[in-house]
C-alpha cells in the first residue's frame, strides 16, 4: 500500500505542484476543450489560452508583495 501512496504523492505533487490554481485552470480548459470538441466545435485554441492565463495570474501572485 505504500507504494501506491507513494505514486499518488508523487503524481500529485507533479501536476498540482506549489499553485493549485494553474493545475485547476489547466484541468478546466482541458475539460471545456473536450466537451467542446465533443459537440464537434474546433476548439484546440482554449487549452494555450487557458495555459497562458494561468501562468499570468501565477506569476501575478507571485510577484505582489506580501501583507506582514
Amino acid at each position: 500500500m505504500s507504494v501506491l501512496r507513494s505514486f499518488g504523492r508523487f503524481w500529485w505533487d507533479f501536476v498540482v505542484g506549489d499553485d493549485w490554481r494553474v493545475a485547476v485552470a489547466i484541468a478546466a480548459g482541458l475539460g471545456i476543450t473536450a466537451v467542446l470538441t465533443h459537440w464537434g466545435v474546433d476548439a484546440w485554441w482554449l487549452v494555450p489560452v487557458f495555459a497562458a492565463l494561468a501562468l499570468a495570474g501565477s506569476l501575478w501572485r507571485a510577484t505582489q508583495p506580501t501583507e506582514r
